[in-house]
């Protein structure tokens, strides 16, 4: 089901993918889907936690510059695959509060399997130890999201690497320590 999912989203987008679309593309009446899952937004929720199903974890390159140029890149192959499925599930995001709060839960788990990025650079003595690792994460990550998703720029094969390159220079520098009154510190 959640492959029919996946692929009406692909060739539709958010705004063509019906129950009655899904279920043709499964093979079931439309009935089950409606039982199960009620509405689109539910069908997108289940194929978001899917997601987070996985065995996936961040790449261990040696430097943190190298793991975040590898996620970046990662990200920038699933933000351009073809069918868009990825950039259709976060429009979907905006539509659906069930898809919304079903990719909360996606970024969540992956913040914190990425976590381990950061932990090994203040090992190595990449990083200073106060570093606050969802913050950069967050700033090494954006630049892809908001150049092909928000500004939808052409692809540019140097992006994952400068994007990881500035926040690493900015992370040794400090720019992301944890400040005194936040969480964890």
């Amino acid at each position: 089901m959640l492959d029919a999912v996946r692929a009406e989203l692909g060739e539709h987008g958010y705004d063509g993918l019906t129950t009655d679309g899904v279920a043709a593309r499964a093979g079931v009446h439309r009935t089950t889907v409606y039982r199960r899952w009620g509405d689109v937004g539910a069908l997108l929720a289940d194929v978001l936690d899917a997601a987070g199903d996985d065995d996936w974890q961040p790449p261990d390159t040696g430097s943190l510059e190298e793991d975040l140029t590898a996620l970046n890149q990662e990200i920038q192959t699933a933000m351009t695959a073809q069918p868009p499925v990825m950039e259709a599930l976060i429009a979907a995001s905006f539509r659906s509060e069930k898809a919304a709060q079903a990719q909360r839960r996606l970024w969540e788990d992956r913040y914190t399997r990425c976590d381990i990025v950061v932990g090994r650079a203040i090992r190595r003595g990449e990083l200073p130890p106060d570093t606050d690792a969802r913050r950069l994460l967050i700033a090494a990550t954006a630049p892809l999201y908001h150049h092909l998703v928000l500004l939808r720029t052409p692809l540019d094969p140097q992006l994952p690497r400068h994007a990881a390159r500035t926040a690493t220079l900015a992370a040794a520098a400090g720019a992301f320590a944890r400040s005194p009154s936040a969480p964890g510190s």
